[in-house]
C-alpha cells in the first residue's frame, strides 16, 4: 500500500514538472514572437546526409556486434 502511494506521488510530481516545462516553453515562444523573431529562428539547422548516413552505419554495426554477428 505504501509503495503504491509513493509511486502515485512520483508520477504526479513528474506530470507536474512536465506541465510546468511545457508552459515555460510556450511562454518563451510567445515572448520571442512578440519581440519579432519568427518561431523558426530557434530551430536546429538541417542535418547533412553524410552525417546521417554515417550515424546509421555506426548503429547498424553496433547492433550486429550485440547480436554477435562478428566473431
Amino acid at each position: 500500500m505504501e509503495s503504491e502511494i509513493k509511486q502515485a506521488a512520483a508520477i504526479a510530481a513528474v506530470m507536474q514538472y512536465l506541465k510546468a516545462e511545457e508552459e515555460m516553453m510556450a511562454m518563451q515562444a510567445m515572448a520571442a514572437f512578440a519581440v519579432g523573431y519568427p518561431p523558426a529562428a530557434h530551430a536546429t539547422p538541417p542535418q547533412k546526409a553524410w552525417g546521417i548516413s554515417g550515424r546509421q552505419a555506426q548503429m547498424q554495426i553496433r547492433g550486429m556486434m550485440q547480436m554477435k554477428t562478428f566473431k
